[in-house]
């Protein structure tokens, strides 16, 4: 968690950009990032160098997209509640969370190896099965880890009420 942190200071979010990065829209154009970098690598084969533009394109895009939306109408949505959860997991050393919380988000977060390990060596080999293979597991488990977001931050909400007024 503590590189997770590390992230988000990176990131420079602060209160307003966190609340803007839990509109839905921010959250679902994240997705499709770890499979454009994947088209861009593999593209290595015919455009050589330049598909560093692309890939250089998806890091700022990374960095703009949790301010590039307006804050949301609503968070009660799905992809908002897990936004929200992933900055309660962010917050566990002021706020503590559950045990079991903790223990399946730092499982979740490591869990993307299982598809990182066949999508690396996939761009490697240019083997396009194993690539997509790799980024279909890693955006399983990325699914998987934003679903507990939403169940720590449901769960969290009740008990603490800072977290509950980011509801509306």
């Amino acid at each position: 968690m503590a590189v997770m942190g590390r992230l988000a200071a990176a990131f420079a979010m602060t209160d307003p950009v966190w609340e803007r990065h839990a509109n839905p829209w921010s959250g679902l154009t994240r997705m499709p990032v770890l499979p454009l970098a994947a088209m861009a690598i593999f593209s290595r084969v015919w455009i050589g160098w330049w598909c560093l533009i692309p890939l250089a394109l998806l890091v700022v895009w990374t960095w703009i997209n949790p301010r590039a939306f307006g804050p949301p109408l609503s968070t009660r949505g799905w992809m908002s509640r897990a936004v929200m959860g992933e900055r309660v997991w962010l917050n566990a050393a002021v706020v503590p969370i559950p045990r079991h919380h903790s223990r399946a988000a730092a499982w979740l977060s490591i869990m993307p190896v299982i598809g990182l390990a066949p999508m690396i060596w996939g761009l490697w080999v240019l083997d396009p099965w194993a690539s997509a293979l790799g980024v279909v597991l890693t955006l399983i488990v990325k699914l998987w880890f934003l679903d507990r977001m939403v169940w720590l931050f449901d769960d969290m909400a009740v008990h603490h009420p800072p977290y509950a007024a980011w509801l509306r």
